[in-house]
């Protein structure tokens, strides 16, 4: 038997592309094998014991030096022939790696060690991959070019791949490593990849789970059911990582919610007999939901009193228990303690429940931390970036208290800088036990980007645009853009510069120059084009508030006028210079910028014409817009009621009041009546003329689609606009003005899909004059790649 294991040993080797994945099944029964080495010879077959060895011979080595051989061998010159140190021999040369075969022979009183090396590995290549290039896979392991081969490195490899495979969701991959053997004892080693399709979760199940359903839950956790629809997602990937987080964002969600006892038993992922898909169950104790009891501080630190930070508490007694209230409070609690003058502190909550009476006794406690200071920043990887960029982002700096906040909203910033792929903070010891050493680690990220677009509105028709914006010019953090929109009914180009710290100020400035055609045909009855540039500036004031300023010289020509179109419109026609200077001041207090469910925004914003040019006029606005979740009346948060309203005025002062400069009512301000088709018109020419008072207001509510999930990013919306404008400025026969407020009301759906939002509202005119423009359905939809 072990002379057949030999010989198919060896076959192996030799073999021109021989497999290795057989191997793997093999158990072998000696020190050699288990390394992962062919059979090595049985005692039975090494030279006869007796006598002394002379000489040590070393045949067949080509790249090792003989004496280099000799040395790894127990057996020597001067040592008698003994079958147990010549077999400790042969186990000792296999342990090197460097040989594949190992024979021992005498011929009178010497020893002759006929060896056979290990190739040269001459390159390393895959086949079949497709999800994963050959640069990933090639850092995974560990043969290399110019490196020994052996069959347990090749082995050790495969099972490296298919771990890197398995982390990706592809838990049906199979690999097989096949050696190529070529002229001067080297080889090519090749690893023919059969990927299969990703392993994905088919079903996700909870147990235990009585205060909210599965579906709930399902919107909780980050890994998601297969579906058709996810075909550009990964979320539907099984991946053992995403698991465990989910089991935190499970019990975050019930914190978050009173319910203090939580405990995500267990999350386990089943693979199916196919090894194509996963069932996810997490088994769930709920406990009890608790309230607020008692709510204290101890201070700790010398005078300071616990009365003075009592306001600092985001929460009272008797709300429901939960994990954010307490983690806001302790930021704003560590704030007004570092505002009153002690930057080292530590708040440290401290919990009591009482089961009975299902409450919660919160005291927070105020301590003085380690006195630590940021002895220096050190900022590694921006190759391109220069270091200024990185360390105006630092809310912290050197010779600065040691602050682990700060130093968490410094990392946040320079990651939302978005010119890096990985941002890395570290705090080690500095030169003396109170001084910090922080290490910042980045890799830089390509910031270019080439957008090619297209899409169709309502208001504009179809349309289509390409951009250039680089969003990191020459690592100096200014953003430079430039875009091209073709229309049926709009045409524009862009082309700005902004620096988001203008002079290593709090100051965003930044210039634009634009070309704008617009056809009004259906409005207004005429063409109009812009050409200008506009110089802009902006700062926070604080967290909330911001304000910016821009001016802006813009030429406009109105041109094409409509042959039967209003004596007002033709009254319009040339060329007209507008020099304004304008501001906007916003207030914002939402929790999100992006998608928006809590919170409000408040935006005032007014114009100023008439220095230079040939216009002259004062243009106010107002607006706001306040969010309310509704999940305490339907239990899901997918509920959002959203009040919007604004109102503008506009006092005429130049020598020539203009058309264009009005407000104009309908289309997205007020749904259920086109862009322009309410407020003063000449029913002559049925010309919208504007008007220089406007006030609008609109209540939504957004709604999960049924039977949808929401990962599908389909909501549906269901929608009342109100609505008014008036004085336009210019009287006579056929110009009506009643100011007479309108009504819209209606359904929408948005979908945030794959390639674009698409929007589409469905609405009535509820209250209109019989004049009016109206519209029953809008539609939306654009995208960028």
């Amino acid at each position: 038997m072990i002379a057949v294991l030999l010989l198919a040993a060896l076959a192996a080797i030799a073999a021109p592309a021989s497999s290795l994945a057989q191997t793997q099944r093999q158990q072998p029964t000696r020190t050699a094998q288990a390394a992962g080495q062919v059979q090595t010879p049985s005692l039975g077959g090494l030279p006869a014991s007796g006598g002394i060895v002379r000489d040590v011979r070393i045949e067949g080595a080509q790249r090792i030096e003989p004496a280099t051989v000799a040395s790894y061998m127990v057996i020597q010159a001067g040592d008698p022939f003994e079958a147990e140190r010549m077999d400790r021999s042969i186990k000792t040369l296999y342990a090197t790696g460097l040989f594949r075969d190992v024979s021992l022979r005498r011929e009178g009183n010497t020893l002759i060690v006929d060896v056979r090396e290990n190739p040269i590995v001459n390159r390393v290549a895959f086949e079949g991959n497709r999800s994963l290039g050959d640069d990933v896979l090639r850092g995974e392991i560990q043969i290399r070019p110019r490196a020994v081969f052996t069959r347990a490195a090749a082995l050790s490899d495969r099972q490296r791949l298919l771990d890197v495979y398995a982390r990706r969701g592809r838990y049906a991959a199979a690999i097989e490593p096949k050696i190529i053997e070529l002229e001067q004892n080297r080889v090519d080693v090749v690893f023919e990849i059969a990927e299969g399709p990703s392993t994905l979760i088919r079903r996700v199940n909870f147990v235990g789970n009585e205060r909210f359903s599965a579906s709930e839950l399902k919107d909780v956790i980050a890994s998601r059911e297969s579906a058709w629809y996810r075909i550009l997602s990964t979320a539907d990937q099984y991946d053992p990582e995403r698991l465990n987080f989910d089991r935190e964002l499970i019990r975050r969600y019930y914190l978050r919610y009173g319910y203090a006892d939580v405990q995500v038993r267990s999350a386990v992922a089943e693979l199916s007999p196919d090894r194509e898909s996963f069932f996810v169950t997490f088994t769930i104790e709920e406990g009890e939901r608790y309230r607020i009891g008692k709510v204290d501080i101890d201070s700790r630190v010398r005078n300071l009193a616990p009365e003075a930070l009592a306001a600092a508490i985001t929460f009272k007694e008797g709300e429901w228990y939960g994990a954010e209230e307490i983690e806001a409070s302790i930021t704003a609690i560590e704030t007004a303690v570092q505002n009153a003058g002690y930057a080292f502190v530590e708040i440290r909550p401290r919990f009591q429940r009482n089961r009975e009476a299902r409450t919660v006794d919160v005291t927070f406690e105020v301590a003085e931390g380690p006195r630590v200071f940021v002895e220096r920043i050190d900022i590694v990887g921006n190759v391109r970036t220069k270091d200024k960029v990185v360390r105006r982002e630092f809310r912290i700096a050197e010779g600065d208290a040691y602050n682990a906040a700060r130093m968490r909203r410094s990392r946040q910033r320079v990651q939302d800088l978005n010119y890096f792929g990985k941002v890395d903070m570290q705090t080690t010891e500095g030169s003396a036990p109170d001084r910090a050493v922080v290490t910042l680690e980045v890799e830089e990220r390509a910031t270019g980007e080439l957008t090619i677009g297209g899409g169709y509105g309502t208001d504009v028709g179809f349309l289509g645009t390409i951009g250039l914006r680089e969003r990191n010019l020459a690592g100096t953090g200014l953003e430079a853009r430039g875009e091209v929109t073709l229309g049926q009914r709009r045409s524009q180009v862009d082309i700005s510069l902004t620096d988001p710290y203008f002079l290593d100020r709090n100051l965003v400035a930044g210039a634009d120059i634009f070309y704008i055609v617009r056809d009004n045909q259906d409005i207004s009855g005429y063409d109009e084009e812009r050409v200008g540039i506009v110089f802009r500036i902006g700062y926070a004031i604080n967290e909330h508030l911001r304000q910016n300023w821009s001016y802006s010289l813009v030429r406009r020509d109105i041109t094409n006028i409509d042959t039967f179109a209003s004596i007002y419109i033709k009254d319009q026609a040339g060329l007209t210079t507008n020099s304004m200077v304008s501001q906007v001041l916003t207030y914002d207090r939402r929790d999100s910028r992006i998608d928006p469910t809590d919170g409000y925004l408040i935006r005032l914003g007014t114009d100023v014409s008439g220095l230079g040019g040939d216009t002259g006029f004062f243009r106010p606005r107002l607006d706001g817009t306040y969010y309310q979740p509704l999940a305490f009346l339907t239990g899901s948060r997918q509920w959002t009621l959203s009040v919007r309203g604004s109102v503008g005025y506009l006092f005429q002062y130049g020598e020539r009041e203009r058309i264009i400069d009005n407000f104009f009512l309908g289309g997205e301000n007020l749904r259920g009546f086109k862009i322009g088709g309410v407020g003063p018109r000449d029913l002559a020419s049925d010309d919208a003329l504007g008007g220089r008072f406007i006030w609008t207001q609109s209540n939504e509510v957004r709604f999960p689609m049924p039977f949808l999930s929401e990962d599908l990013g389909v909501f549906g919306r269901a929608f009342v606009d109100v609505g008014g404008l008036t004085d336009p400025g210019v009287s006579g026969i056929g110009v009506v003005d009643d100011g007479n407020p309108r009504v819209g009301a209606g359904v929408g759906i948005t979908w945030r899909s794959p390639f674009g939002v698409v929007n589409v509202d469905l609405a009535q005119a509820v209250v209109k004059e019989s004049y009016d423009k109206t519209e029953l359905i809008r539609f939306g939809f654009g995208t960028r790649f």
